[in-house]
């Protein structure tokens, strides 16, 4: 059997999911796992929080040059060095025994609201009544549950989606913005994404979760239809970059949930709200993060 390769990378752990995804997009990841807690006599004794461990079935090719390349571009987006963390890595080769467990053990069930959990697809779990629960493998992709991004979504999609809503997600990720709203009661959703790799995992999560929703590599710009409810989980400058598409997929009475915005970058996200003349009707904080629902 073969070997695994870990890698440790120092970052923000703000920043989480976004460099999660670097290394989904590219490079043979298979998992990810950010903090780690060690408990005596019922006190925390030691914490690596900070530090994102990587799995890699192989060794990276190009490591340094597309960190480098990734790192320039999220600062060329307004984040700063001390926003990303100092990216400091090291890497190991490690014995395959415990692969199928490694990124798996720390794992557990995500309580998003009262009513909806996140469970990752190899354990059991014995939902409450009424209770809505998404089975996902928590390495596949972007947008796994656990992030406050992705729950500020979940949370905008309980409180304010209609039953028969048409719901689209742009930069849906795993997918699991679009089966959550399935799961909620909409008529019908749609997941688009730029990143080619999360299209066959978003399918394979709607399949797991006996849900239909048409998933496609595709962005905000060039869709034609209008939808009672969008969703859009993407970073603060492009949620700017993007507003007056997204403004575009709105029906009359729609509602649009913006999320991945650090509080310390939300003005560049309320100025675009401005200039593209919505309307916020929520804002909803969790930890550093901020949300809006906004409508026309």
């Amino acid at each position: 059997m073969d070997n695994y390769f870990e890698l440790k990378i120092s970052i923000n752990p703000n920043m989480e999911e976004i460099i999660s995804d670097i290394f989904f997009t590219h490079f043979d990841c298979e998992g990810v796992v950010l903090e780690e807690q060690a408990y005596k006599d019922l006190e925390m004794t030691s914490t690596t929080r900070g530090t994102l461990r990587v799995f890699l079935t192989t060794m990276p090719q190009n490591l340094q040059e597309v960190l480098n390349t990734e790192r320039e571009l999220l600062k060329s987006r307004g984040f700063s060095d001390e926003e990303l963390g100092s990216w400091e890595i090291s890497l190991d080769e490690k014995e395959n025994q415990d692969w199928s467990k490694k990124w798996k053990e720390k794992w557990t069930v995500t309580h998003v609201t009262e009513n909806i959990a996140v469970v990752p697809s190899w354990l059991e779990y014995n939902p409450k009544p009424n209770e809505i629960t998404i089975s996902l493998d928590p390495g596949c992709a972007f947008g796994t549950g656990t992030h406050q991004t992705t729950q500020l979504c979940m949370k905008a999609l309980e409180k304010y989606l209609n039953k028969g809503d048409s719901v689209a997600d742009i930069g849906t990720g795993s997918g699991i913005l679009s089966i959550l709203a399935m799961k909620l009661g909409a008529k019908s959703a749609y997941g688009c994404d730029i990143d080619e790799t999360v299209i066959d995992v978003c399918k394979e999560n709607a399949k797991i979760n006996n849900v239909e929703v048409t998933f496609e590599l595709n962005s905000a710009d060039k869709l034609t239809e209008k939808y009672d409810f969008v969703c859009a989980n993407i970073l603060h400058n492009v949620l700017a970059e993007i507003m007056g598409d997204l403004k575009a997929l709105l029906k009359p009475t729609a509602k649009l949930s913006l999320s991945g915005i650090l509080d310390e970058k939300k003005d560049i996200v309320l100025q675009a709200i401005q200039d593209n003349n919505l309307k916020i009707i929520d804002t909803i904080s969790q930890d550093q993060w901020v949300s809006y629902i906004v409508t026309l």
